[in-house]
């Protein structure tokens, strides 16, 4: 019954063609937009890793009542996935205990010198980790919470 209408009455199919045609030029133009805007989207952010120049620190035993100053120096190298050097790169590490910061910004090679001066472990502990962070701006952050391990000798 439906068919036998549709067949003698056209009003339905009036202008149709036009509001296809209408449709998808709109479409297109919204699928342009979506592509123009994601084109223009910024790059995301490459990885960086950092290398100490050791694998563990050994602390000196403080048995004796000796408070003699320690004084370390922490190599640490900061690179891309291609292993080049990153320069300008923020560098902090934080001692074991979690009290003290250091801090240096990476030369045109990728590298940095902390100057740690006494590391202490946590209390009751007899080891640590150094942990550290490394930023720069077009890298995502880098950050170990077990970079250095640090033990009493």
């Amino acid at each position: 019954m439906l068919r036998e209408k549709f067949k003698h009455d056209e009003a339905g199919t009036l202008g149709l063609p036009i509001r296809i045609v209408v449709l998808t030029v709109v479409g297109l133009i919204g699928f342009c937009t979506i592509l123009t805007a994601l084109s223009n989207a910024p790059a995301p952010p490459k990885p960086m890793y950092a290398t100490a120049n050791m694998s563990v620190l050994s602390l000196p035993s403080t048995e004796g009542g000796s408070n003699k100053e320690t004084n370390l120096s922490l190599s640490v190298k900061v690179f891309d996935s291609e292993n080049r050097g990153i320069s300008d790169a923020n560098v902090i590490a934080w001692s074991p205990d979690r009290k003290k910061a250091y801090s240096g910004v990476t030369d045109l090679e990728g590298n940095v010198i902390l100057k740690i001066s006494n590391p202490e472990l946590p209390p009751g502990k007899a080891e640590g980790y150094i942990r550290i962070k490394v930023m720069r701006e077009g890298y995502r952050d880098f950050t170990s919470d077990y970079f250095l391990k640090v033990i009493q000798s």
